[in-house]
């Protein structure tokens, strides 16, 4: 059902520095520059994402000034917390990391180019003013899309984070872990669960290769496995569910945080299921998965691949990725 207008929650402020922004990245570019980074509102371009490096339309860092990259990962930053913006800049640089990775373990391997600064910048429509529009940083294990609707309605969905290596195993940063907060929060509620919850929660002893939901345009609650419902769980354990879906929605700027957090609320966080699949002892080599549903949203995370050391994690929306709730309620009230 598309979001009324009259009682949807604004963040005004976080519209404002986005459009500040991004008009300020836009306006240092060149003729070509531009040409890369901006696109129409309208038109499937918008919905394109993937999580692996594959090339994709948008200006990269690397074909930027310095100048210029200052003012894009300006404009990144205003969409985040202080904690995810610290999370996405660790991602990007695990490249070079991965890079040395791969040379000492897998020589030869030369399919992709771990390079940081190869992510994508893109701005969609006019930023500011009442038209809808939208910005897009993507690249290897980021994709974070924010779309403003009507002036000052935002989504901060589709919101994705990976890291390879999640526990880097050569080099002077040996031992640094990325996103360890998404893997212990699930790993200390699973392991809390007693025989029964377990039976309910564990929904295979092997975990998928991936997200089952992929980089789908589209969720839906049927993708992934149901599992315990939060009601089932005790008071200790509700509360690491509640710090673990609210550790992926603070990925999001406060101001965007605050009233995703309050919608997830007012759906009933009694409706909120969590289920695993792999073991539960942590290691290197043993696959998990897990997922977080409730009537509005889903978390998906996956860490099976590079030998159980190398991290997927979305945070989605059934109706409003994209802002397609947003915008079918401004569509309904300035175009009818």
């Amino acid at each position: 059902m598309a979001t009324e207008l009259s009682t949807a929650q604004r963040a005004p402020a976080a519209a404002q520095r986005m459009a500040l922004a991004a008009n300020r990245f836009v306006d240092s570019l060149t003729p070509w520059q531009l040409k890369m980074a901006t696109f129409p509102f309208e038109g499937d371009e918008r919905y394109f994402w993937h999580y692996t490096p594959v090339e994709r339309n948008g200006l990269l860092l690397i074909d930027m000034t310095p100048a210029q990259q200052e003012l894009a990962l300006a404009l990144m930053a205003t969409g985040l917390s202080e904690r995810g913006n610290r999370q996405a800049k660790q991602v990007i640089a695990l490249e070079p990391m991965l890079r040395l990775e791969e040379h000492i373990e897998r020589p030869g391997f030369e399919r992709w180019d771990r390079n940081p600064l190869r992510y994508y910048f893109s701005v969609f429509g006019q930023p500011g003013g009442k038209a809808p529009w939208a910005w897009r940083v993507g690249g290897h294990h980021i994709g974070f899309h924010f779309s403003i609707v009507d002036g000052d309605l935002i989504s901060p969905l589709p919101l994705f984070l990976g890291a390879n290596p999640s526990q880097v195993k050569h080099g002077p940063e040996t031992g640094l872990r990325t996103l360890p907060e998404e893997e212990d929060l699930a790993r200390e509620l699973v392991q809390s669960l007693d025989a029964d919850q377990r039976a309910a929660a564990i929904v295979d002893p092997v975990a998928p290769d991936d997200l089952l939901t992929k980089n789908y345009r589209a969720v839906t609650p049927e993708m992934t496995p149901v599992g315990l419902g939060l009601g089932k769980l005790s008071g200790g354990q509700r509360d690491l569910l509640v710090r673990l879906i609210r550790h992926y929605v603070e990925r999001a700027a406060d101001d965007l945080s605050a009233p995703e957090w309050q919608k997830i609320e007012q759906a009933g966080l009694d409706r909120v299921t969590f289920a695993w699949a792999g073991p539960t002892e942590k290691g290197f080599g043993k696959g998990h998965y897990y997922n977080v549903k409730g009537p509005t949203f889903m978390l998906e995370y996956d860490n099976t691949q590079n030998d159980a050391n190398h991290i997927h994690s979305v945070w989605r929306d059934f109706t409003n990725d994209w802002a397609e709730d947003l915008l079918a309620g401004h569509l309904s009230a300035h175009h009818r």
